[in-house]
């Protein structure tokens, strides 16, 4: 694991095919206030990782943020039966074998001080959790903004890649998911506006390579197709 600002890190894991191309996998983990863990979209549990993680403190929340990011979640329950789980509905809904103490739905109200937590909403396709690490301002998302090296991919899935507008450095939401907000784009501009409004300085993704910069307008040039924003001044 990589350690990324005071009691957050973050693990890769190995990449999984999703439409044809190789989709590399990355967890967040954060040590609360109390000391116990927060695990957002947990990657493949090996041992070395299980001893990694366990160094750190003991797992409570186990995150999976919108209905692709299920794939590793039993794994992590049966290690960690103490843990709760928080779901979307759609992952819910699409992994009924898995149980679920929490949902992550619109009334969600974040139980942890120091994460705030946003669903974004309006696509009939997919609903995401979206959280802020306050302490060091990061702003947490998995398929919300994906942003792959253009070296990840062959020649010929980079440009697939590049259509779907996923490649680093102009990573966005992939395009399916944009178009099914062709209708509800003012509801998304709103939500884009309360990231804005976090004022995040990092942002980290589940695929593609973290933003350490200029969040803010890393942001505003990656939704601009939800139409005009207001950058919030710190």
């Amino acid at each position: 694991m990589e350690r990324i600002a005071e009691n957050l890190w973050v693990a890769e894991g190995p990449s999984v095919p999703f439409f044809t191309l190789p989709y590399s996998t990355r967890m967040t983990l954060i040590r609360l206030a109390d000391g116990r863990l927060w695990v957002h979209s947990p990657i493949a549990l090996t041992p070395e990782l299980k001893a990694e993680v366990d160094a750190l403190g003991q797992v409570a929340y186990l995150i999976a943020p919108n209905q692709l990011h299920h794939l590793f979640l039993q794994a992590w329950q049966q290690q960690y039966p103490g843990a709760l789980s928080f779901g979307t509905k759609g992952v819910m809904a699409k992994r009924p074998d898995l149980t679920f103490q929490h949902c992550l739905d619109q009334h969600f109200t974040s139980p942890w001080p120091e994460i705030s937590a946003l669903l974004f909403t309006g696509s009939k396709a997919m609903e995401e959790a979206v959280f802020l690490h306050q302490p060091s301002r990061t702003l947490i998302v998995t398929d919300l903004v994906e942003n792959f090296a253009p070296e990840t991919f062959t020649p010929l899935k980079r440009r697939l890649a590049a259509w779907a507008g996923i490649l680093a450095p102009n990573g966005k939401m992939p395009l399916d998911w944009r178009l099914s907000f062709l209708f509800s784009k003012t509801q998304a501009r709103r939500h884009v506006q309360q990231l804005l409004a976090w004022q995040p300085q990092r942002l980290i993704m589940a695929h593609g390579l973290m933003v350490q910069n200029q969040v803010p307008a890393f942001l505003a040039r990656a939704f601009s197709w939800v139409g005009p924003l207001e950058q919030s001044q710190p």
